[in-house]
């Protein structure tokens, strides 16, 4: 690339790629400043773009889910994190999943294979001067870049702490002691190993999950977690129950050696391709590493595991987006620099991963002398952008749910009613994402 760039994005993220590639796309010249490999933050590990973190799921595939909806929005949007995560999917059931490592590889690839992004690696300490500027840098911002960002729009930063799961190594395992299956035998049926518990097992594993010793937050700064990922203590914590209604129900699941449904699982998900680790599910934890070891070794199956990578906490960072971004998610006080992902208050990989292609799309247009509205409220991704539009006193990171839907008069709720409910909410969102393609989201502009 000669010369300056049409758009500088900060960031080589799920958001940041999308957004990049989007751009590329449509006719405009990108650098993409990643600091990898100069520095990583404290829960990355490789020096690849769009490197998963918490877990190899990117959930739900069905459009009967709201974030299997929004997938099928942006494939049709043409996603590249959509089109790498199909390319290098492992089984998962119902959900997709994804061989991390090979995942990162194939977006890395695309990237820069691209003629129109030029990568460079490079650690900012302040957002740069000149526009239009792309900040994807995620939850765990560098903190002198967070600390420019917070004295660029004079408000303070909201912060909740989040959590991962361990991965443990497969031949670790005792096979002996879990059988393979999807809940309801979804997928191939053995897409995930399941670890059955009886309810006594059960009982002593929570009781002394209550009791492990955890890594506490700084002492001016308590930890709140965000809702839709609790570290698995947290869980426990909230009643003796809740872990069996929760990751470790046992719903559509039998156990071959009994016949019957365990009083409670523990779900193993594959990690990779050759299915050489295993990620332990929803089993996100802000354990010491040593009470890990010793805690879920009361899980059947688990006695002798050895582990790829123990489960941790990271602190994340998010702005309140409906105070400080305007409708294109740029800065109210410097409209020439716009946010991506999640550190504008969307919640996982997929959501992330749409913010930085909504943005990527409606900027393209804007620097090509168009305008590209923002996308339906009734479409899945014009839901999450809703979500970030909307003030509220205690602004908290969202995942994609039905209840930011429009309702459809004359449908009714509750629990008969729900499927036949998520069918029309569905169908009128594809319906209107198409409306909002054909105004201009999917045109792409020839190189210059």
């Amino acid at each position: 690339m000669s010369g300056a760039p049409d758009v500088t994005v900060v960031g080589g993220g799920l958001a940041g790629s999308e957004c990049a590639f989007q751009l590329a796309e449509r006719g405009l010249w990108v650098r993409l400043i990643e600091q990898k490999p100069q520095a990583r933050s404290a829960a990355h590990f490789s020096d690849g773009l769009a490197e998963l973190v918490c877990s190899n799921s990117l959930r739900a595939a069905a459009i009967g889910n709201a974030v299997g909806l929004l997938k099928e929005e942006m494939r049709r949007c043409g996603s590249l994190i959509l089109a790498c995560a199909e390319a290098t999917a492992v089984p998962a059931g119902g959900a997709l999943a994804v061989d991390r490592a090979h995942f990162s590889a194939a977006v890395t690839a695309r990237i820069d294979g691209h003629e129109r992004i030029e990568r460079v690696a490079g650690v900012l300490d302040a957002i740069p001067d000149s526009g239009p500027v792309v900040l994807a840098t995620g939850p765990m911002t560098a903190p002198a870049l967070a600390a420019d960002l917070a004295r660029c729009i004079g408000a303070e930063h909201l912060a909740y702490y989040d959590s991962i799961a361990p991965i443990v190594i497969a031949e670790s395992i005792d096979h002996g002691r879990v059988f393979a299956a999807s809940r309801y035998d979804k997928g191939d049926g053995d897409d995930y190993l399941n670890c059955p518990l009886s309810e006594p097992e059960y009982r002593a594993f929570v009781a002394a999950l209550i009791e492990a010793d955890t890594i506490e937050g700084h002492a001016c700064e308590p930890m709140r977690f965000f809702e839709g990922c609790l570290p698995i203590e947290e869980m426990a914590a909230r009643g003796p129950d809740t872990l069996a209604y929760g990751p470790m129900k046992p719903v559509g699941l039998y156990d071959p050696a009994t016949g019957r449904r365990p009083f409670a699982v523990v779900q193993l998900r594959r990690e990779d391709a050759a299915g050489t680790a295993y990620n332990l599910v929803g089993f996100q934890t802000r354990l010491r590493q040593p009470e890990q070891r010793r805690v879920f070794a009361m899980i059947p199956g688990l006695e002798s595991a050895r582990y790829e990578r123990f489960g941790s906490v990271h602190r994340n960072t998010f702005v309140d987006a409906p105070q400080v971004l305007d409708d294109m998610l740029a800065l109210r006080a410097r409209p020439d620099v716009y946010l991506a992902g999640q550190i504008t208050g969307v919640e996982g990989y997929v959501e992330s991963a749409a913010c930085g292609l909504v943005v990527g799309l409606r900027l393209a247009a804007k620097l090509q002398g168009g305008e590209l509205s923002a996308p339906p409220e009734t479409t899945a991704l014009g839901a999450l952008m809703g979500h970030l539009r909307r003030p509220r006193e205690d602004f908290q990171p969202s995942n994609v749910v039905f209840s930011m839907f429009p309702p459809i008069e004359g449908l009714r709720g509750g629990r008969r009613g729900r499927r036949a409910r998520r069918e029309a909410l569905a169908e009128r969102a594809l319906s209107d994402l198409e409306a909002w393609r054909e105004a201009g989201a999917t045109g792409v502009q020839q190189a210059s």
